[in-house]
């Protein structure tokens, strides 16, 4: 297996742990804790909306501009476009699903089939965050190892590592909500980011052996990224925003200024 591959790997595998650490948060569980949250959440926005940008989208761009026949922007575009409406079709379908266990097995599921909800969301949205980490680590063999560039990946999966605590923290917490054990919400939390290794490994693979997949993995990842930053995080954040209008507004911009300080001064 390549080297940048096997990085790929340890970096989505240390996702994953944060994603648990996250999850490990139901043990100290009280109604105290959503505001923390909302805080987390918010700058995991940030960090993403940031990464997207300076980690994904801007290196796609500079690659194709290298290395496609199609105009840079186009190709970007392109990405970026296919990422979001891959999200968005996910969506769909589980939303199709849910409805017709409704309808099989009646409204009295309805607690049931919420929580399949939470955490075949969550797993979907660790997909393509692990794609990003493995298209960044790929992207060293391909683009040329240099320290700058190594910390540019890095970067990608510290972002996407602090953007896995909170959610881990999002379906283990309302699974406890439910009446689940400490434990099983634990479990159910931390198996969300399970696909992130095998994600980032794809990812990884991809660019080192199709050069060509670089620019558009790269978008790809960016636009799915983004559709889940707005479409559910932030959201997410902003439900107590009666109360304190700006703490989950303030995470967000802190988040994205962290993110946009470690990509611009390692990048």
């Amino acid at each position: 297996m390549d080297t940048f591959v096997i990085m790929a790997l340890m970096a989505t595998l240390g996702t994953w742990f944060v994603t648990a650490l996250g999850a490990a948060n139901v043990v100290f569980f009280t109604s105290t804790n959503q505001k923390t949250l909302n805080c987390m959440l918010g700058f995991a926005s940030g960090v993403m909306i940031a990464a997207s940008f300076w980690s994904l989208l801007q290196p796609a761009i500079e690659r194709a501009e290298e290395t496609s026949s199609i105009p840079a922007y186009l190709v970007a575009t392109i990405g970026f476009l296919t990422g979001a409406l891959f999200i968005w079709l996910s969506d769909k379908v589980i939303s199709f699903t849910r409805k017709k266990v409704d309808n099989t097995k009646g409204k009295n599921n309805e607690s049931f089939n919420r929580i399949i909800m939470l955490i075949l969301s969550i797993t979907l949205h660790n997909i393509p965050e692990g794609l990003a980490v493995g298209v960044a680590f790929g992207a060293l063999q391909e683009g040329g190892y240099t320290p700058e560039n190594l910390m540019g990946a890095i970067s990608v999966a510290v972002g996407i590592g602090l953007q896995n605590f909170p959610e881990g923290a999002a379906v283990s917490i309302p699974l406890r909500r439910e009446g689940y054990s400490r434990r099983k919400s634990f479990f159910y939390g931390q198996a969300s980011g399970m696909v992130e290794p095998f994600a980032g490994v794809i990812g990884a693979l991809l660019v080192v052996h199709v050069e060509a997949v670089l620019p558009y993995a790269l978008s790809f990842a960016a636009g799915a990224m983004i559709l889940v930053v707005v479409h559910e995080l932030i959201p997410e954040c902003q439900k107590n925003k009666e109360a304190q209008p700006y703490f989950a507004t303030m995470g967000i911009i802190l988040g994205f200024a962290v993110m946009m300080l470690l990509d611009v001064m390692l990048g």
